[in-house]
């Protein structure tokens, strides 16, 4: 949105203009060896460096010196780095600033939540110079073009103030500079938009990959010992048979003993407890399977994709979302799936859509049970429907919820970027922008959301065969 003129007065604009640039980056780590090392590479490449050793310093650094992107350590004395990002981000003031996290490479669960939390990047310990730098540098080019846009729109506003001095044969001159603007934010906020995507994209297809492979190799392991474990009781289980044989009457000793461990409920349970952990282990290397199909997010060039595939992931992952709470009882997933053919799609993408609206169907599930008009044993449900549109060559998918529902006036609104009806912390409102960009932009497809107020939410996604 351009801001009016006349909210702007000349002399705050001069001041903001003639502000000298200089680019701050503040580190908060509690380790004086980290500190040092990051001080040393920034400030190699010209950067000022400031420093903080817990969060609340870093706070108080902000309000009377703000940095121009922010190191932050999730690990400190004192209020640790999520809440410091919470409170930065809640802040209007420094909600914008950019905060990239440090934790260590095994800190999955740490990672997502950071980027949960707003922020926008991640650096694993131990630092690799030539990453931390590349991913400084990434987002101070994304700090400084917003701060350019924000110089473009002040200048426009000046403009029109001094346009509305002239005569009124400049009107059209007016009126085509302000156009010119206005598709100039358009197309810098579809760019940075695609960026975000695209960064989001690679930090979650490397985390989800990552778990996938680390799951993969010790429950191998672990199934292929239960196949021999299984053999070698059987064995032994035969041979304790051919004892109670050919020795029906063992001495008093052994018999007290086989007493004590309960020989016959022994045997009777062993191959029970074996084949539970059979079956678990099955169940583990499912997930990891889910986990790998999903992190398939390289987009530089279509692939045939199964639809279904995608969602049965998605819904795996998911999956313990679902279970029953103290709120309310477990989320059923009803899926009716027609006969879809291969289509030639982005797979990863694809699949960040089908978990941002799935994801945002359970919130809404959530949110209903604190209304006093949801009964509290009502099961939440989400349907789930694929099939074939012949008449215009189209694959359509249905992700429908019995929740709140979404009033009009919020519909209208609920692509735009930045825009989310979610409490501070638990959305960016980039979701279901992005969703719209990757169905529609990238595939040619038509994202639709048709809702009412206490019934729920459809979200259908049309895609060309």
């Amino acid at each position: 949105m351009i801001t009016s003129p006349q909210m702007l007065p000349r002399e705050m604009m001069l001041s903001r203009q003639e502000a000298p640039v200089e680019t701050r980056i503040l580190l908060v780590d509690d380790n004086p060896t980290n500190l040092k090392v990051l001080s040393d590479a920034l400030r190699d490449q010209g950067w000022i460096t400031l420093v903080a050793t817990d969060g609340e310093s870093a706070i108080e650094q902000v309000e009377y010196a703000p940095p121009s992107l922010i190191l932050l350590d999730v690990m400190m004395p004192g209020i640790d780095g999520f809440e410091t990002c919470r409170r930065l981000k809640a802040d209007p003031k420094t909600a914008g600033l950019p905060i990239i996290f440090m934790t260590a490479l095994s800190d999955t669960v740490d990672k997502v939540k950071g980027l949960e939390l707003g922020a926008v990047d991640y650096i694993t310990k131990p630092f690799q110079h030539e990453e931390v730098l590349a991913r400084v540098r990434l987002h101070l080019n994304l700090f400084n073009m917003s701060r350019s846009l924000e110089q473009k729109v002040i200048e426009q506003a000046q403009t029109a103030l001094e346009l509305q001095q002239l005569a009124q044969s400049l009107e059209e001159r007016v009126q085509a500079r302000t156009h010119e603007v206005e598709q100039s934010l358009n197309d810098l906020k579809t760019a940075q938009l695609q960026l975000i995507q695209s960064e989001k994209m690679s930090v979650l297809g490397q985390l989800v990959a990552g778990v996938g492979h680390e799951i993969n190799n010790p429950i191998g392991c672990i199934d292929g010992n239960i196949r021999h474990a299984t053999s070698y009781v059987q064995d032994l289980f035969g041979l304790i048979n051919l004892y109670q044989e050919v020795y029906p009457a063992p001495a008093s000793k052994i018999s007290d003993y086989i007493e004590e461990i309960d020989l016959e409920y022994l045997l009777e349970d062993l191959p029970k407890l074996l084949k539970s952990m059979k079956s678990s282990s099955s169940r583990i290397q499912e997930i990891s399977l889910s986990l790998r199909s999903f992190s398939r997010s390289d987009d530089r060039a279509p692939s045939e994709v199964n639809i279904h595939e995608g969602l049965e992931s998605t819904i795996m992952i998911l999956k313990h979302r679902l279970k029953a709470n103290e709120l309310r009882p477990e989320i059923q997933i009803k899926m009716e799936l027609g006969q879809l053919p291969m289509i030639n799609a982005y797979s990863g993408p694809l699949n960040q859509v089908f978990m941002n609206i799935v994801a945002n169907a359970i919130d809404a599930i959530d949110e209903s049970y604190q209304h006093p008009s949801r009964n509290p044993e009502q099961v939440g449900i989400i349907a789930i429907e694929t099939s074939v549109d012949r008449s215009n060559q189209e694959i359509c998918l249905s992700i429908k919820d019995n929740g709140t529902g979404i009033s009009e006036e919020i519909q209208g609104r609920i692509f735009e970027q930045s825009f989310t009806t979610k409490p501070i912390g638990q959305g960016t409102g980039l979701g279901l922008a992005i969703s719209q960009q990757i169905i529609e932009e990238k595939h040619g497809g038509r994202l639709l959301c048709n809702s009412t107020i206490g019934s729920g939410t459809e979200f259908q996604i049309r895609l060309p065969i």
